[in-house]
């Protein structure tokens, strides 16, 4: 799929979906985060919708456009690695998606989201309700469970608080407004940009 430009300083990125995703994301996570001990019901629907998020990313991560799918922006080990020391250099090329630091960090925050939800889903089936209420989760113990489901909602808390300042230090490096591209789905134009595999876009 051919990037679109709309001028000489500019190309569209992020679709639609990703950017709604994103943001509906931010929301409903800290929405679940801060709504656990006084609005349980509350934090049972957001904490559902972030299920529902997740599960549309994984899959868009397959189908959807090429800045998107996992495939443009997974990288190896040694690529996330080399642009880590490259960042501590103030020296790193310039993507049009995710540089390869970031790309690792999607797939944290959605494993620890899927580890979220899934035990969130947990607690619920072992007072028989919810989706896994007839399952071998249902079996499960509570005070174990409620322990990993607070355990991972702290580290992804974490996640997001490195994510928001690894985008921020990017922005500043490639000489991009990175938040901004997430809201408007622009970024800009760089003709010696290169993908997550390390070749030209």
């Amino acid at each position: 799929m051919s990037t679109q430009a709309t001028g000489r300083d500019s190309v569209k990125v992020w679709d639609p979906l990703v950017r709604i995703f994103h943001w509906s994301l931010v929301g409903f996570f800290f929405l679940a985060y801060f709504t656990e001990d006084e609005w349980l019901d509350l934090h049972v629907i957001a904490g559902y919708t972030v299920a529902g998020l997740v599960g549309f990313r994984l899959i868009w991560g397959f189908i959807g456009p090429r800045y998107a799918r996992f495939a443009g922006f997974v990288s190896s080990p040694s690529s996330v690695i080399d642009y880590l020391k490259r960042m501590r250099q103030f020296d790193v090329p310039h993507y049009l998606g995710h540089n390869p630091a970031a790309g690792a960090m999607v797939i944290a925050l959605l494993l620890s989201l899927i580890a979220i939800s899934l035990t969130g889903m947990s607690i619920i089936a072992t007072e028989g309700q919810g989706p896994l209420a007839a399952t071998w989760f249902a079996t499960l113990d509570a005070n174990w469970l409620e322990e990993i489901h607070e355990f991972f909602a702290n580290f992804t808390l974490l996640l997001v608080l490195l994510h928001v300042a690894g985008v921020f230090f990017s922005s500043l490096l490639e000489g991009d407004n990175l938040p901004r591209a997430m809201l408007t789905g622009y970024k800009k134009y760089h003709s010696e940009a290169v993908d997550a595999d390390g070749s030209k876009s």
